[in-house]
């Protein structure tokens, strides 16, 4: 049985809407996950799961929800909404969401939650916060899974155009709605908020979903982390998705499920203290 909270208020950022998330709570949670949604930090909201299905969007609202599946194996999950691009520039997002855990380890056994153990968890744009925030914030955080992230804003669109893709170079770009500014502009600014440049030692173990074909963000994204991770000793793992694009469109409900569910077993084991369990239990390094 999973237990759901919706629209809990966890902050009102001054001369802001209130924010909030949806908590999705089993019988007997093994950790609180962190889920932050993809939109190119421009659209998106706490009702966006990792449903794609075969080509078409799922309904946020189809039962069970990614939400509830994904806490029936064991994870508390608040989804947590953001201030987007039009709202307010970064590092308002990674503030949002720094605010989103310390409200959570304060209340979380209002909401039936006893564990500490946390993890977090976001596909593109989500992804990124999750990476940014597992090695930046001042909670401890036991696992990271990131599908198909940003991970360095410096060096993207050199990755697009390496992919075949099409680099948005202006200031309507999704990057510069973020920054304030093109990366070229504020390269300080893509830096801070790069999560290759917050890599440090006793970070926690990454795993990182990436379709081969992905032209939105190159599957160069996430290589790029996990070396810089491995650079200072720590644990990642790049699961590569064969023939997959950006947010997986091309798999079936099966293969999805797959991920899902993989990706969860990894951020329970390194919540029970199973780390190196976790990243061998996904292959080898890629």
């Amino acid at each position: 049985m999973v237990t759901i909270f919706r629209e809990v208020v966890y902050a009102q950022p001054l001369g802001f809407r209130p924010l909030a998330l949806d908590l999705y709570v089993p019988a007997e949670p093994v950790a609180l996950c962190l889920y932050l949604h993809g939109g190119g930090w421009r659209i998106g909201s706490r009702a966006d799961g990792l449903e794609v299905g075969p080509n078409v969007p799922r309904s946020p609202w189809q039962q069970p929800s990614f939400f509830e599946r994904i806490a029936q194996l064991g994870l508390a999950v608040a989804s947590v909404e953001y201030r987007l691009s039009g709202e307010a520039r970064f590092p308002a997002q990674l503030e949002d969401v720094e605010s989103a855990a310390h409200y959570l380890a304060e209340h979380r056994g209002d909401f039936g939650i006893s564990t500490d153990a946390r993890v977090c968890w976001g596909g593109s744009a989500g992804g990124h916060l999750a990476a940014l925030h597992a090695l930046t914030t001042s909670l401890p955080v036991s696992a990271a899974v990131c599908w198909y992230p940003v991970t360095d804003l410096v060096a993207l669109l050199a990755d697009i155009d390496d992919a075949g893709g099409q680099a948005d170079r202006s200031r309507e770009s999704r990057e510069a709605r973020l920054l304030g500014a093109t990366a070229d502009e504020r390269p300080e600014t893509a830096r801070a908020a790069s999560p290759v440049h917050a890599v440090r030692p006793g970070a926690p173990p990454f795993l990182l979903l990436h379709g081969d074909k992905d032209t939105a963000v190159p599957l160069r994204q996430s290589h790029r982390l996990a070396e810089a991770l491995r650079a200072v000793g720590g644990h990642a793992v790049v699961e590569e998705v064969p023939g997959a694009t950006h947010i997986f469109p091309e798999l079936d409900d099966a293969a999805l499920q797959g991920l899902l569910e993989r990706s969860a077993r990894f951020l329970l084991a390194a919540a029970t203290g199973e780390k190196g369990a976790a990243a061998r239990g996904h292959g080898a390094p890629g």
